[in-house]
This record gives structure tokens, C-alpha cells and sequence, in this order.
């Protein structure tokens, strides 16, 4: 996706929509892809963030938030691709500032939504 693709979807994210998606289809979009959705969830929150690299994430989490995208995401084994494609992305992008911090905020919230042992096997 380019960086226009980007600007459109990103009129598309809210906060409360992206918790919203998370939380009702946390099982179907699976730990490892909800990890990093919550991975740029959390370092788009740092102010020293550059607002070029925030719009470029606001876009792929607008665009995971969509339910109705290239691919919709209601077909099951191929609906979250993607999505995902957008959100890895989003994170080479962000990757220089997603630190520790924001790494554990992402798991925190991931064990709290789908339990402990969904922890098991992620990448940081």
C-alpha cells in the first residue's frame, strides 16, 4: 500500500473502534497479528513519534478496522491477510520507536483479552 492508501484509511481509525475490533474478534484475528495491531496501537501514543510515521499507522489500524477491505475480513484462513500485510507495513515504519515499553503494553493487553498463554511463541 502507499502512502495515499494510507491517508484514506487513517480518516477510518478511532481509538474506540480499534478496541471495539480487537476485543469482539480477537480469536479470529489471532494472537500474533493482534500483537502487532497492539504494537502500533501503543507506539502511535508516544509523543516523540513524527506525525509522517503516526498517519502511516493510524492508516494500516484504519484499515485493519475496516471490515470490508480488498479482502473482507469474515473469509475465514485469507480475510486477515491483508490486514496484515498493511499493519507489517505500518510497523517497518514505526519499528525504531517500538520499544520495551511498548512491546509489554502490547502483551499486557494481549494476555488480558486473550489469556497468558497466548503469549507463548510471539516475535517481539
Amino acid at each position: 500500500m502507499n502512502e495515499s492508501k494510507y491517508e484514506r484509511y487513517a480518516g477510518a481509525y478511532s481509538q474506540s473502534r480499534f478496541l471495539a475490533k480487537v476485543l469482539n474478534q480477537a480469536k479470529s484475528i489471532g494472537a500474533s497479528l493482534l500483537y502487532k495491531a497492539l504494537q502500533l496501537f501503543y507506539v502511535a501514543q508516544k509523543p516523540e513519534v513524527p506525525k509522517k510515521v503516526k498517519a502511516t499507522i493510524y492508516g494500516a489500524l484504519g484499515y485493519f478496522i475496516l471490515p470490508f477491505d480488498v479482502i473482507p475480513d469474515m473469509i475465514f484462513g485469507v480475510g486477515y491477510g491483508d490486514d496484515a500485510t498493511a499493519l507489517l507495513v505500518a510497523l517497518g515504519i514505526a519499528h525504531m520507536y517500538i520499544d520495551e515499553d511498548v512491546r509489554e503494553q502490547a502483551k499486557q493487553k494481549l494476555a488480558g483479552i486473550l489469556g497468558e498463554e497466548a503469549l507463548h511463541g510471539l516475535d517481539a
